[in-house]
Formats: structure tokens, C-alpha cells, sequence
């Protein structure tokens, strides 16, 4: 532990503003001396006491509640005191000062200060310390700041399920499996001539194709919770004028993004947070993808391919009536030829995973001979809202989600990442394990190392860069 870890932190745990109420907590050893400055008596634990919160002179600064949490017993695992008071921002920056002057004050009981070395603490500095007390584990603590961040409720329903620690006890599992091989396998090692044979015996391959089925599982419930946490980018793309902002406006209810009948009304990009199953979707609308006609049209076509090529799934959109090619057939065979160049364009620009949904708009006017020519895709109509759910469901569908909202908790990108790490090197097991010969040695490392990105996701073995850029994305105070 840095020695920083050992510092006494003080901080305003509620968000800036002005409230009904706020807290100032204070996490170290030893807070008694403390407690009897801005209090004035001593506190009982975890039982809220209503008392004024003095000053250096006796002055009431405020009336709260004021609350103690001896240690082990506490958020942080430390001695916490946490003083509730009016919310007001004047209010509870005098309290935060009178907690650090209470701390460098000498105690006359012993003439040494109250509470050396206090300090402000540093962001998610609270729940760092939690975990490094052993209070959570690294998943417990990452769900923690995505509960406060959540946008839907299927997300904060998650996150307070990876909280509690569903998620940790899968990981665990998954652990304990991978052990109880590794030990069999590695305990092989000191009997050469009889390690295919004692293998055999104990179900290795079993035992693998268990741990496997087991990973494929959590993977799966993962890989959800990280699609509900970073939500996905939605582009929606297509030539001008063909109902892109009255879709978005569609999917939003609301009128985000201005409608003309002009080609080129939308310059710039309208991104809008939307949310289907508690799904949360980034949906982002672009200009019309064209040969642009003046400088600031040129921009706005340059950011959306931009958005595109970072998108997590398009909606090409189509217009109905202008694939008609009954009224000016070379306006029609002209629209057809540029939504086709598009086409080309989008299959180059995009990951090759990435995926393009075809979508035409506007059926509720175009003929019956034109929806009879359509092959594939959604058949909508912004104005009228005729086959959004439709749409709705195949996004989800097809960028992954299913609808099992109970059974997933919260995980982060960094997490599916190291769940995969652990699929490829039990892959690479399961082939020296179906070998003729096994070469042991390489199959006890391909187990260790699968052991190693398990335990970073929990933080049994985690780097100390990777705590600091974790903790530091939380907010002041957590």
C-alpha cells in the first residue's frame, strides 16, 4: 500500500449544488479526537446523534446528524464519520475547512495534532480504500460507479446485482475450476511416465469442457451487462432529404432535429440518448451523405463518415419514393445508382463485423409496386411511426442483446476482455490436452496464465496503473 493510503481523507460526498442535504465524510484511524472537536461529545456507534457542528471557537456552524462507523465496520473499512448537514454549497465548504483544521488542531489531552495529516481525498479515494481493505473486490467497486452512472433501470438493476457480487461469485467459480485443474495437471508434472494415464483417470478433459461450458456462460451474461453499461452507438445514414432527422425525432419522440423538405438541411451531427429495454442507444444523426455543394455541407458530410466508421450499427435509410420509378424513371435510376455507391462506400469504411441495416421510409405513401420490389430489411415510416418497434427489435438483435435483463450483471469492457483472454488460452489447453503426447508443461502455463486474467477481473491480481485509471474515473467523495 502507497503511504498515501495511510493518510486520513476528508471530502463532501454529495453531488455540487445546492440540496436539502449534504454529507462530509471522514475516513482514517483514530477519528475520537475529531469527533470531540466538531461535536462536542463523543458518538455511539453507527446511531445518528443530532447535535450543532462547531468551529475552532464553539461557534455553530450548522445542525446535523452526525453519524460513526468504527472501524472494521465501515465503507472504507476504516473509522468513518460522516456529518449530514444542510445542502447548502457555502454551508458544507465550512465544514469540509472546519474537518481539516479540526485535524491539524493539537489535542491537549496529548499535544500532538488531532488527526495527523489529513487531507482532501482524491477522486474514488472512499472506495479504493474500501477495496483495499478488503471491504469489495475490484468488480464490486467498478459496479459501484456504474450504479451512480447508470441511465436506464435494467442498468442500475445490474449494477446493484454486480455490487452485491453476483458477478465476483461467478468469476470465483470460474476460479476454483480452473484451480482444482491446475493442480491436477501440474501435480502430473512429478510423474512423467504416468501422466496420460492419471489425466484420464481424474477426468481432465471433463473437467475442462465443464470449465469451458462454465466461461461460455459468464461470457455471455458479460457481455450483456457491457452492452447495458456502454449502451450502443447508433449512426443513421443515408443520401439527403430521405426522413434521417424525422427518424431520429421517431426514436426519440421528440423534435430533436430540424425537418425541411430542402436537401442539406442538416449540416452537423444530433446525437440523442434513447433507451429500448433498458437498452441505452446512442443514435446519431448525419448529414446527407453527398457530393457536398458548399464548404460548410463538405464538414458536415466529413463528420459523418466519421461517426460511421465508429459506429456500432447503421440505419441505411432509404426513400421509398424515390426508388418509384414509375413518375421519373431517371430520377429513380439515378437515386438507385448513388444508393448503391453508398453502399460500396459503407462495406469499406466499416469494421468488418459491424452491422447495416437497410431501412425504407416513407411507406406509408409509396405505391404498392414499389413495397412488393422490397427485399430484406424494415419497412418504417417516420411520420406516421408504422414499424419502429420492429426496428427497435432488430437493433437489439442484431448488435447482440437478448432479453434476459435478470440474469445479467453489470461488466465493463475490460472485463469481456479478460473473459476472452481466458477462452483462447483454454483453447490453446484444450489442444494439449487432445494431444497424443500432452505436453504438460505447456498445458499447466496455458492454465496459469487463463488463472492470471480471471483474477485481474476481481482484483486478486490487478496492476497498480490499472487501480489508479479505474478510481480516478469515479466522482469526489465515492
Amino acid at each position: 500500500m502507497l503511504s498515501r493510503h495511510h493518510h486520513p481523507i476528508v471530502a463532501i460526498a454529495t453531488a455540487p449544488g445546492r440540496g436539502a442535504v449534504g454529507i462530509v465524510r471522514i475516513s482514517g484511524q483514530q477519528l475520537a479526537p475529531v469527533i470531540d472537536a466538531i461535536c462536542g461529545r463523543s458518538l455511539s456507534p453507527r446511531q445518528a446523534t443530532y447535535l450543532p457542528f462547531q468551529d475552532a471557537q464553539g461557534q455553530v456552524i450548522d445542525q446535523g446528524l452526525a453519524i460513526f462507523f468504527p472501524a472494521p465496520h465501515s465503507y472504507t473499512g476504516e473509522d468513518v464519520l460522516e456529518l449530514q448537514a444542510h445542502g447548502g454549497p457555502v454551508v458544507l465548504q465550512l465544514l469540509l475547512a472546519r474537518c481539516l483544521e479540526a485535524g491539524s488542531e493539537i489535542d491537549p489531552a496529548n499535544g500532538q495534532p488531532r488527526l495527523p495529516q489529513i487531507r482532501v481525498a482524491q477522486p474514488g479515494e472512499f472506495t479504493e480504500r474500501a477495496f483495499l481493505n478488503d471491504k469489495i473486490d475490484l468488480a464490486q467497486a467498478e459496479a459501484i460507479a456504474d450504479l451512480i452512472d447508470a441511465s436506464t433501470e435494467t442498468a442500475a438493476r445490474s449494477a446493484a446485482r454486480s455490487m452485491s457480487g453476483e458477478f465476483s461469485q461467478a468469476v470465483n467459480q470460474l476460479l476454483e475450476q480452473l484451480i482444482h485443474l491446475r493442480m491436477l495437471v501440474e501435480a502430473t508434472l512429478d510423474f512423467p511416465e504416468e501422466d496420460i494415464d492419471f489425466l484420464q483417470q481424474a477426468d481432465a478433459q471433463g473437467q475442462l469442457q465443464r470449465l469451458q461450458a462454465t466461461l461460455a456462460s459468464v461470457m455471455q451474461r458479460a457481455t450483456q451487462g457491457a452492452i447495458l453499461r456502454e449502451g450502443i452507438k447508433v449512426v443513421i445514414a443515408g443520401q439527403p432529404n430521405v426522413g434521417k432527422s424525422s427518424l431520429l425525432n421517431a426514436l426519440a419522440g421528440a423534435e430533436l432535429a430540424i425537418v425541411t423538405p430542402i436537401a442539406g438541411t442538416t449540416r452537423d451531427k444530433v446525437s440523442q440518448l434513447i433507451q429500448i429495454e433498458g437498452v441505452p442507444l446512442h443514435v446519431v444523426d448525419t448529414a446527407g451523405l453527398r457530393d457536398a455543394l458548399d464548404e460548410v455541407e463538405k464538414i458536415g458530410v466529413a463528420r459523418a463518415w466519421t461517426e460511421i466508421e465508429s459506429a456500432d450499427a447503421v440505419l441505411f435509410l432509404h426513400d421509398l419514393v424515390c426508388h418509384d420509378r414509375t413518375e421519373n424513371t431517371q430520377d429513380a435510376i439515378d437515386y438507385i445508382a448513388d444508393d448503391a455507391r453508398l453502399e460500396s462506400a459503407l462495406a469499406l469504411k466499416l469494421l468488418k463485423n459491424t452491422p447495416v441495416i437497410n431501412v425504407w421510409n416513407k411507406s406509408d405513401i409509396a405505391s404498392p409496386e414499389v413495397l412488393s420490389q422490397i427485399n430484406g430489411g424494415v419497412l418504417i415510416s417516420a411520420k406516421t411511426g408504422a414499424g419502429l418497434q420492429l426496428l427497435r427489435e432488430q437493433l437489439l438483435q442484431v448488435v447482440g442483446w437478448q432479453s434476459a435483463p435478470e440474469g445479467v450483471f453489470m461488466a465493463r469492457e475490460r472485463h469481456v476482455r479478460a473473459l476472452h483472454s481466458v477462452q483462447d488460452q483454454l483453447v490453446t489447453a484444450q489442444y494439449q490436452l487432445n494431444a497424443a503426447r500432452p505436453a504438460l508443461d505447456l498445458l499447466a502455463e496455458d492454465l496459469r496464465q487463463a488463472q492470471l486474467h480471471l483474477s485481474a477481473i476481481t482484483g486478486a491480481f490487478s496492476a497498480d496503473d490499472l487501480l489508479g485509471e479505474i478510481f480516478s474515473r469515479f466522482c469526489i467523495g465515492k
